[in-house]
């Protein structure tokens, strides 16, 4: 899938009119079977089957926040083939509203699409929700992860969905999909496993009584745990096989560290291996979806924990105030629904003081600190381009682009630690050019 992208100079970029805010429109039955219809085509081979729980504790016309893990693009498929003929309103990101020759944003609207940023304090978003809810009298389904699974376990979420909750007041349904993430991992480029069946299960997590008596802190921690997933875990307990011979390529987008030697940026997932070109050190991915040394000792064998693992060292390093990136990048922006425009090139530096993006010869200088986001929009082989990290506020995105191999699964696990370890007011080392690691 690929989108309009545009050369533009950094200055005719900033002064474009930024779009107006429009109300969420309420899809007719027409585009909610239109949309329907085309699922069949999209499901084709994944055997799809579903189950249901709860949801005779509502009425079908009745306003529902649905919740959805995000693993893949089939989800709203999934959806749409549980929650058909429901009115729905979809969250999502408003890069998803460029391109088809200038009409996306008017079908994305049409069929129900709300836009907003991703990981950004979005105001607007809440409101318009709270429209849909009351005035278009339809149920919204949104991906509190933001953004699809790096490692098959859940994304950070944002923090208190339970003031959310109450404040909607409308009863939340809870989607879980199986197979979907062994089917199309991000990191695999976009490689179809064709023989992987998709599951799903839809629940009532909440009525409206029960959101009612419930306190915010209960409802938080009942959204956590509904996010609990761990999809290798799964396939692992469903002895399920995936034979294909590109299942482990990309996979170092994940595993960028080696635990053997624990150097960073070397290793290489082809095949049916993830190969450290440092060390030699080898291990297959097997069909069962964990990790075999094929010679030695197997330190890690289950690819989440290995990802729990980069993020501890990643953790220490904040804390050491040894954590710093220090690239090159090629910069674009999103300020409008036509496209995303390619400013030139950049230097972006991440250290405990957080990011900081110049380029377009002094122009640009744009400063992000830790606390400002609970997490950051990453990408593998975004739009079918490059790998890439997203910064920015609520009127202005600015993608970078790197250029040596840099790792976005370790730039987003840094910036999230980053801000945990902020909001807890834990003491941090500042980051200096001396102190600052390779």
């Amino acid at each position: 899938m690929k989108t309009t992208v545009k050369t533009m100079d950094y200055d005719k970029v900033m002064a474009l009119p930024r779009p107006e805010h429009k109300h969420p429109r309420k899809p007719n039955i027409f585009w909610r079977t239109l949309i329907r219809f085309l699922c069949i085509f999209g499901m084709m081979g994944t055997k799809f089957r579903y189950e249901t729980e709860g949801f005779e504790k509502i009425s079908k016309d009745e306003p529902c926040l649905i919740l959805m893990n995000h693993t893949c693009f089939q989800d709203m498929e999934v959806a749409y083939r549980i929650l058909y003929p429901r009115p729905l309103n979809i969250v999502a990101s408003n890069d998803g509203f460029i391109g088809f020759f200038g009409l996306m944003p008017w079908l994305m609207r049409t069929i129900g699409c709300v836009p907003t940023q991703k990981f950004v304090s979005d105001l607007r978003l809440v409101q318009d929700m709270q429209y849909c809810f009351k005035t278009l009298k339809t149920s919204v389904l949104m991906y509190p992860e933001a953004c699809y699974s790096f490692d098959g376990t859940a994304t950070t979420l944002p923090a208190k969905m339970g003031i959310l909750l109450k404040k909607y007041d409308v009863p939340v349904i809870m989607i879980e999909t199986f197979g979907a993430f062994g089917r199309n991992p991000l990191y695999n480029e976009l490689k179809i496993r064709r023989h992987v069946p998709i599951t799903a299960k839809a629940r009532v997590l909440y009525t409206r009584e029960e959101i009612r008596e419930k306190s915010v802190r209960e409802l938080s921690e009942g959204v956590e745990a509904a996010f609990g997933f761990d999809h290798f875990r799964w396939q692992q307990e469903q002895g399920l096989k995936i034979h294909q011979d590109f299942r482990a390529d990309g996979l170092h987008r994940i595993l960028y560290k080696c635990t053997d030697c624990g150097v960073e940026g070397q290793m290489e997932g082809r095949g049916t291996t993830v190969t450290c070109r440092h060390c030699g050190k080898q291990w297959e991915l097997t069909e069962g979806g964990a990790l075999k040394a094929l010679e030695g000792e197997t330190k890690i064998s289950h690819i989440p924990n290995w990802y729990r693992w980069e993020r501890e060292q990643v953790r220490e390093e904040i804390l050491a105030g040894t954590y710093r990136l220090d690239s090159d990048v090629e910069i674009a922006m999103q300020v409008d629904y036509k496209a995303i425009y390619k400013v030139g090139r950049g230097h972006l530096t991440h250290d405990n003081a957080g990011f900081r993006l110049s380029g377009c010869d002094g122009r640009l200088d744009y400063v992000q600190k830790p606390q400002s986001h609970y997490s950051l929009y990453a990408d593998y082989y975004w739009y079918e381009m490059a790998d890439v990290i997203c910064i920015g506020d609520a009127d202005t995105h600015y993608f970078c682009f790197f250029e040596n191999g840099e790792s976005v699964a370790k730039i987003r696990l840094a910036a999230e630690e980053m801000y945990k370890l902020y909001k807890a007011k834990k003491p941090v080392a500042p980051a200096t050019d001396e102190n600052a690691a390779e």
